[in-house]
Order: C-alpha cells, then structure tokens, then sequence
C-alpha cells in the first residue's frame, strides 16, 4: 500500500511539473501567461459575447461593442486563463442531456428533494403543445447549464392525476429554488410567467429569481453595519460592483453553498461617499473580497482565480468543503492509487486485472467502512471545536499561492480528460518497465503466461476450498470431528483434487520428529571392525565359488559338440555370474544379519510417541531403520526417516505414502497394541 502511495505522490509532482512545463512553452511562443490581463478593448464583439455568457449576464439590449465591453469590465477583470477556457467551451458545444421524469416519485426525488441546486422544468399539459420549441428549448438547457442549473420536462401524460393536483393544466415552466437561506432547507416551486418565451427573457426571469436570495447592500451605512456584524457564517464573499445585479453564476454559487458560504452583494452605482471601502481594504471596482476570521483576501490576484463559476467554486470548496466533498476526494484517491496495481502487479495479463478487481474491491470497501465510524463523531456536540480548527487550517493552507497553482492544475486537467489519462498510463508503463526490471536483476519467476497461471489459480481455488488447512498445535488432540465421512465423499468425488492440493507446508515442521534407539546395541567401532572382516572373508569366500564354477565351465565346454559350444558357454556364464550375485547377495546379508534390528536388536518402544505405529523399515527409502536415525510420523501414525517423508510432503504429495491419507490432517489415534518381541516389520 505504500508502494502505491509512494507512486501516487510521484505522479501528482510529475501532473505539477509538466503543467509548470506547459505554461513555459506557451509564454515561449505567444509571451503571455495564463494569470495576464486581457484588455477588452482588443477583443471582437463575439468574444466579449462569449464572456458575458460565461459570467452570466445579458446583453440582449446592448447592440453597439461599446456598450459590451463596458459591461465586461463592471463585471470583473479579464484574464488570459478565463478567455482561453470560455472559447474552449463555447467550441466545444456539446448537446446537454435534459431529464425526462415518469412520475410524481421521480420528480419529488430529482426536484423537490434537491436542497442545493436550481431546477428549470418544463410541464407539458394533456394534449397541448410546449410552452418553449424544441429549438428554443435546447438552448436554453446549453445555456443554464453552464451555471450548475439542471433541466427536465415532465409530461402530464404520464401522471394526469399529480399535474391536476399541482394545477398544472397548461404548459408552462417550472424553476424550483431552496427557500431559506439554511442547508438542506425546503424548495419551493415557482412558475413562469412572462408572456415572451424567448431564451434571453426566459434566462432574466431565472437570475432574477436566484439574485434575490443574495444579501444586497445599497449604501455605506448597511454596509458598516453588516462588515461589523458577527453571525453565524465564518466565511462571506462581497461582490463590489456597478451593476444592477450580480452576475448568474455568483448567484448560483449562493445556492450551490448554502449555509456555508454567505454571498453579500454591494451596489456602488449610486454611491457619492467611498471613503469606508478605503477603509475596509477595497480599492478597485469591481472586487471579489473574502472576509474569513482569519482576515481579508481578494479573490483574482493569484493562479487560476477567473471571474467564473468553475474557479469560484474551487476555489470556495477547498476553504469550505463539505463531507461529501471529503469523501468524493478520498474516493478518487484511493480508486488511483489501487489502479497502480495493474502496472505493479507482474506477470500474466489475466493475472493483472484479477490482482486489480480485488484490489478496488478490498479498497473501497475499507474506505466505505473507515468512513463510517467518521461520520459518527462528527455528530458529536464535543467535536465542534476540533472541527472548526481543522477549516481553520484548512483556510490557512489553502489561500497560499502554491494552494492556487494546484487548483490551477485541477482545472486544467480537468478539462482536458485525454491528457490526464495518457500521464496517467505514461506514468503506470514506467513503473512496469522498471519493475519487470527489478525482478530481472533479483532472479524473480514470473509467470506470464495465462493458462498456466489461471491453472494455478484453480489449483489454489480447489484446494482452498476441498483441502481446508488444519493448524497442527499440540498433536495430535481428540475431537469429535476428526473422523470425517464427507473427507472420503470428497475423495470418490474429486479425486484429481484430492491427489493435488495445493497446500502451505508449515505444517511438516509441527509433525512429531523423534529418533530411533535399540536396545543392546554394540559400539560403532566394534561395528566397523566386525564388519570390514566379515567383508573380507566374503571376498575370499566368492573367489574361491567363482573359480570351482570356472572348472566346471571349462570341462563342459571341452566335451561338448562344437554346434553347441557357443550357446552353451553364454549360458554357463550366465548362470555363473548369476550364482555370483546370488552367492555375493546371500553371504553379504548372512554377514550383516547379526546387525537387522529385526533379528538382534530390539527397539525402544518407549521413545516413540503413543500414537505412532510400530515399524522398523521406511516404505520411501525401503531401508530399515538404524540406531540413532531421526524418524518422523504422520497424522495417521505411519513413521518414516525424517529426509525420506519431508522430501516427499515437500514436494507437494501432502498425504501419507501407505494409507493415503492427508498429512495435514488429524485423525483419530489408533488403539496402541502391546509391542512383541517377534514382531514383522510393515
């Protein structure tokens, strides 16, 4: 997880970098920056359209450039940055989806249950036509939506019974708007009712509507006495301006941060005595100020600050973000940071995206429930001081410049979707490349193949599944359970997975190990010797055979036909060197039988654990047991050499050679007979 937040961080400084990169290249070739102001006298008519649309505000009765352009200044300074992003948008021009409601239900989720948000709903009456064409009506949904504002038509024809409750029995257009100035407050539903249904006097009625919910000072005396005044809101926005009234998207913003942001407007037009706003700190008309606790800051003087709604509403989310916005910020940090295991994660491609599910699942599901507990204190009265000394620091932080360079960037990429997911995927295929690196240099095997790696996978899967792993702590103990009759339903059934399980080998090193010990066992030195002249007299013993049985051979095949000599003297020889071995193999086992534990030497039973089998020979080596040799059992009690059964279990036959039975298994102890003294070995 580090890892990946470590390649995270390293991909947002790579973002910061190659933005910083981009501003130089473009002052390099035009000798502008992107926070330059714009003199709008330079600009064609059509420009300065293009930005009163943006801003929100009509120029329908203003036919001469003069006149436009004189409203773009009253309206707030025009920077390089803003006009570059609203001749994007306006070529850009792409239809907005409008709502289509079914029903009462649909339409008291979507509108009436919408706290913080505008609504322009069209009602089209049974059997009657719309109020707005077609035409019409599409740009006047590309026009609002610029300013957050949704859109829906809502035909009575599929709810006659709430359109007659409602007394909507002609088309007309709807706007729903928050009633009080508090969050998550009630809406109210207010209808059209202008006889011109053209889009500029549609789009009158709507800012007139949403501009009334703003605070609107007239002279210097409301205006002391509300700069003075301490209420509930820590954070106010002035808008000091010569207009008649604010801009539309300063009003939508009003509604979009209700109860956490107020927005006061003061109208300067008609104003003889300035001196307070000297006062105050506001020289300049038109100013956007912000009043925090924690002082005065002019909106516009750093990065990215346009006079619009996309940069206003960044720049006050991150001053006064809500929960959600938390929460929707951590979402898309976390889902990043889990997809950098699609470029981590090294081998079959199959693989890859398997590792990159589980990865966005295990993730979000612990954000979802880290969160939960979150929401719970926040709740609680007592935290209210913690939580206004983190806006605090959150205000503290985010008016610095390098804060407005970072939501400069956001708004940059943001708009630019295809640039921040080809970095993304640059960045993702580097770290790839130095990773196949990494485990290059470290001898790492990775399986790139699919098929075998999804046979793996089954393996895995199977033996998860058939072969539960059983801890092995103080073995064997006694349980109900550990005869097990669905363990043999299991093996008729599934037999390949009971053959090939796919199981840790921990627990070979928890298996009983103990060594072998016989009773009356002579010294190792008086072993050897006995044994090297044993040897010998065997030697001597086999060449004196082998040269009687050469004598005899040699007087056969002196009276012996001569057709016969050849076949006869190849099978005397092999019959001699048959005897041989035969000779050789029973005087080698006479010479050593005074030393098989089964004849001479008694083992010591009392060594072994109670649960084991008694035996003398390994059925993996088929050797016998020697004095001092370690021995190891399994679950079902057979006993083997330790090397002999490790190296089996190891490699990856987890059951018993004789009975087949799982080595990671419990199982009942046999009843333990009394050991004999002539017992056979198994």
């Amino acid at each position: 997880m580090w890892l990946k937040l470590f390649f995270l961080l390293l991909y947002f400084l790579v973002l910061f970098v190659l933005a910083r990169f981009f501003e130089a290249i473009v002052w390099y070739e035009t000798g502008i920056f992107a926070t330059q102001l714009v003199d709008p006298v330079a600009l064609s008519f059509k420009k300065l359209r293009t930005i009163l649309e943006c801003r929100g505000l009509g120029y329908s009765g203003l036919p001469e450039k003069k006149d436009v352009r004189e409203l773009v200044e009253k309206s707030g300074d025009l920077m390089e940055g803003e006009l570059y992003s609203a001749l994007k948008e306006e070529e850009a021009s792409e239809s907005v989806s409008s709502t289509n409601f079914s029903g009462e239900m649909h339409f008291y989720e979507l509108v009436e249950d919408t706290k913080d948000g505008i609504w322009l709903v069209q009602v089209i009456a049974n059997d009657r036509s719309p109020l707005v064409g077609k035409i019409h009506w599409e740009k006047m949904v590309k026009k609002v939506s610029r300013f957050g504002i949704r859109t829906g038509t809502f035909n009575c024809s599929s709810d006659p019974r709430y359109c007659k409750r409602r007394g909507w029995v002609r088309s007309t257009l709807i706007m729903s708007v928050p009633q009080t100035s508090t969050s998550k407050g009630k809406v109210m539903l207010k209808e059209y009712s202008g006889r011109k249904v053209e889009v500029e006097h549609i789009f009158k009625w709507i800012t007139a509507h949403a501009a009334s919910r703003i605070k609107t000072i007239y002279n210097a005396e409301h205006l002391k006495e509300e700069w003075n005044k301490s209420d509930q809101y820590w954070v106010k926005i002035y808008l000091f301006a010569n207009l008649d009234q604010p801009p539309a998207f300063f009003s939508a913003l009003s509604i979009k941060f209700t109860g956490r942001v107020e927005f006061i407007f003061v109208n300067v037009e008609n104003w003889d005595n300035k001196s307070y706003m000297t006062d105050i700190g506001v020289y300049n008309m038109p100013s956007y100020i912000l009043r925090t606790p924690e002082g005065i800051y002019r909106y516009g003087n750093h990065t990215g600050e346009f006079i619009s709604l996309q940069a206003m509403d960044s720049f006050l989310r991150s001053l006064q973000p809500e929960v959600n916005d938390l929460f929707v910020l951590s979402l898309v940090l976390v889902n990043l940071m889990a997809w950098m295991d699609l470029f981590i994660t090294q081998g079959a491609t199959i693989k890859r995206f398997v590792v990159l599910i589980s990865t966005l699942g295990t993730y979000n599901s612990l954000l979802i429930i880290s969160w939960l507990p979150v929401l719970g204190f926040l709740q609680l009265p007592y935290l209210d001081s913690f939580y206004e000394y983190s806006l605090k620091l959150l205000r503290y932080s985010n008016t610095t410049t390098l804060a407005s360079w970072v939501r400069a960037d956001w708004m940059f990429y943001s708009s630019h979707p295809a640039l921040f997911l080809s970095t993304y995927l640059g960045h993702g295929l580097l770290i790839d490349y130095f990773e196949k690196k990494r485990r290059r240099n470290n001898n790492d095997e990775v399986n790139a193949n699919n098929l075998e790696w999804l046979s793996s996978l089954w393996d895995w899967s199977t033996s998860c599944l058939f072969h539960p792993i059983a801890s092995f702590q103080n073995f064997p103990v006694e349980s109900d359970w550990d005869e097990d009759p669905d363990f043999f339903l299991e093996r008729l059934a599934f037999p390949d997975l009971w053959l090939h399980p796919l199981i840790p080998t921990d627990y070979i090193k928890n298996l009983p190990v103990w060594q072998f010990r016989c009773l009356g066992v002579h010294s190792e030195e008086e072993m050897s010797e006995d044994s090297h002249d044993i040897e010998n007299d065997s030697d001597i013993e086999n060449t004196d055979t082998f040269n009687s049985e050469k004598e005899v051979f040699e007087d056969k095949q002196i009276h012996s036909p001569p057709g016969k000599a050849s076949h006869c003297g190849a099978e005397a020889c092999s019959c001699a060197n048959k005897y041989c071995e035969i000779s050789l193999y029973e005087k080698k086992e006479r010479s050593y039988g005074s030393y098989n534990t089964n004849e001479d030497m008694e083992p010591d039973w009392l060594t072994w654990p109670a649960d084991m089998l008694h035996c003398t020979e390994c059925v993996v080596c088929l050797e016998n047991f020697e004095n001092g040799c370690l021995l190891m059992g399994l679950p079902c009690g057979h006993v083997f050499h330790q090397n002999c059964i490790a190296m089996w279990l190891a490699g990856g036959r987890h059951c018993c050679p004789v009975c087949r039975w799982p080595s990671y298994k419990k199982k009942q102890p046999y009843a333990q007979r009394q050991p004999l003294s002539n017992d056979v070995p198994s």
